[in-house]
């Protein structure tokens, strides 16, 4: 009898996760199926994009996940920066958002960047967060993973037990929690190779402290993020910070890290932006929902920009349902930083959840006139639309799809603009697309039938065919993975 795929994935996603460090991947095509990596000391780079990007399904059906296309935006730019100078050889990188207050952040093969909301609120300033992804993409374009691997095999086993288990526990509802079981019980695997991680985390060190010298960011403020943690695990005693688990800080490094940052200069530095603080405004106020005065509390202690304050008050009122005072607050603030392209999408998007379709709509579209490539104005535009004209949001949201491929959140939006516009087996073919990034690959044949059979009975040759080629590829999919 085949194994269910869920246990076939956890245990490969895992072992990858155990494995510690990941590599950079290169020319790898778009299959997500899993070889086996037992007897390999090393696993070549199309098997580790195919491992980062199943390991991503499965995380998303398990991990509390953050959704929130500003903030999602807003990290994708900041990898943009950064990853042409991080050495890393394919920039096919994708982020995933963590609701989470711990502070961490990951890189898994296959170029996975997870960040928790934690870590905005942890940073009180943009060179901090950017220096933690540029240490995530030094081990990336190092090869860590690779190298550690052959040492790994003889040691992951009991670990993925663990690991599993935290797993489970975070997926059973347990969050933070659960997250932490699993993370300390890969602290306690990478324990056994402390050698190997002091050196792999050095290593990325100094690439990342290169990048962000490049990209335009103070290498200095690596430094200041290391102290920064050191204080507070010496605050929290046996609780560290989840980033530590995973990444040991020690004095050594952090000298290492401050003598080559004092050899570093930033070319082309931005000053001024207050785009960092409104994305960590929304952060807090993530981490802090059910008493938003915590978060303002925390703005204010940090002596955070005006204009972020004001960004939090909007979005509070938002919350509390008084969309008038939030959009006067947005809209003034948009004229006093004109620039900022967050501040009238994040008005779109009151104006939508307030009802406000209209509106939505038209403010939607004034931004996508000044930049039509702004994917979090394009995803409100569509949701609008989908209230007003869902054909035009059919079209809207499938250019967006054909853009982000691997967001599972516009496939859930396609699949209605589908099913509303009298598109029937586009939508069940939308919604098979959302359930396999989801980890949810055998829902997803399960839909693909029902696609297939909707598209015979109308007559819909070109879904049909689309249809076919897909249900090969994630019966592909499965079937490798069932080889675990």
């Amino acid at each position: 009898m085949p194994r269910d795929f869920r246990s076939c994935l956890s245990a490969g996603a895992l072992a990858l996760i155990l494995a510690f460090t990941p590599l950079a991947p290169a020319g790898a095509a778009d299959d997500y199926g899993l070889p086996s990596l037992t007897g390999s000391s090393q696993a070549i780079s199309g098997e580790e994009y195919r491992l980062g990007r199943a390991w991503l399904r499965q995380f998303r059906a398990q991990a509390p996940l953050w959704h929130d296309p500003i903030a999602q935006d807003y990290v994708e730019s900041l990898l943009a920066r950064l990853t042409p100078h991080s050495g890393l050889s394919d920039a096919r990188t994708v982020v995933t958002l963590v609701e989470s207050r711990q502070l961490n952040a990951f890189a898994v093969p296959g170029g996975v960047i997870g960040v928790n909301a934690g870590l905005f609120a942890f940073a009180d300033e943009e060179d901090a967060v950017a220096s933690v992804l540029a240490h995530e993409l030094g081990h990336l374009s190092q090869r860590h993973y690779a190298r550690g691997q052959a040492r790994a095999e003889q040691t992951q086993v009991p670990a993925m037990a663990a690991m599993l288990a935290g797993m489970l526990i975070a997926a059973a509802g347990g969050g933070d929690a659960g997250i932490g079981v699993a993370m300390g019980s890969q602290a306690a695997f990478i324990q056994d190779r402390l050698a190997y991680s002091r050196r792999f985390e050095q290593e990325a060190d100094r690439i990342g402290l290169q990048a962000m010298a490049q990209a335009g960011f103070d290498p200095q403020a690596m430094v200041r993020m290391f102290r920064a943690m050191q204080r507070q695990a010496s605050l929290q005693g046996g609780n560290p910070p989840e980033f530590l688990l995973t990444h040991p800080l020690t004095e050594s490094r952090i000298s290492d890290a401050e003598d080559r940052a004092s050899q570093l200069t930033a070319s082309d530095r931005r000053h001024g932006d207050p785009s960092y603080h409104l994305v960590r405004a929304r952060a807090l106020l993530t981490i802090h929902r059910r008493d938003p005065q915590q978060a303002v509390t925390r703005l204010e202690q940090d002596g955070a920009p005006a204009e972020a304050q004001r960004y939090l008050a909007a979005l509070i009122a938002a919350e509390r349902g008084d969309s008038d005072s939030a959009l006067n607050q947005l809209d003034a603030l948009a004229q006093a930083l004109p620039d900022l392209a967050m501040i009238p999408a994040s008005a779109a998007e009151v104006a939508f959840a307030s009802g406000r379709y209209d509106d939505a709509i038209e403010r939607s579209r004034r931004l996508l006139r000044l930049m039509p490539g702004h994917v979090p104005a394009r995803q409100v535009l569509g949701e609008a639309l989908l209230q007003r004209d869902p054909d035009e949001a059919y079209r809207v949201l499938r250019e967006l799809a054909e853009r982000r491929p691997e967001d599972p959140q516009v496939f859930t939006l396609l699949a209605e603009a589908a099913g509303r516009s009298g598109r029937e087996a586009w939508g069940h073919l939308a919604r098979a697309e959302h359930q396999q990034l989801s980890g949810e690959i055998d829902r997803a044949i399960r839909q693909l039938e029902v696609a297939r059979q909707v598209a015979e009975q109308s007559g819909d040759s070109n879904a049909a065919a689309r249809i076919a080629q897909r249900r090969e590829e994630f019966v592909g999919y499965r079937e490798t993975l069932e080889k675990f």
